[in-house]
């Protein structure tokens, strides 16, 4: 296994100090590697001369599955970082983490 493929039933350590099981690591890892194939064909597109109207075409569909995968991402965050953090010390950095995510993922 290289450094960027992970079991996806590893925990994980945040920066506020403990760790949780991301469930849908591999599914996240899946996604991303279609997106990745699906940009190098872009670039071939552009490349190869092909028209514009297709290249933005393949350009919206990668950005919906950034924001789709960004979804599952959230989602599992949710469910078990933010969720266990409820009753736990670090719950305010676990907050403000997530705050400081979302407002560089929505802007």
């Amino acid at each position: 296994m290289n450094d960027h493929e992970h079991n996806h039933d590893e925990e994980y350590e945040h920066s506020h100090g403990h760790t949780h099981p991301h469930k849908q690591r591999k599914q996240v890892t899946n996604r991303l590697a279609r997106i990745e194939g699906h940009v190098r064909s872009i670039k071939e597109m552009s490349d190869n001369g092909r028209d514009c109207p297709d290249i933005l075409l393949q350009i919206a569909a990668v950005k919906k599955a950034l924001d789709g995968v960004a979804k599952v991402i959230l989602k599992d965050h949710l469910e078990h970082c933010v969720v266990s953090s409820v009753q736990d010390e670090h719950r305010n950095q676990v907050l403000s983490d997530l705050q400081k995510a979302l407002d560089n993922y929505i802007r």
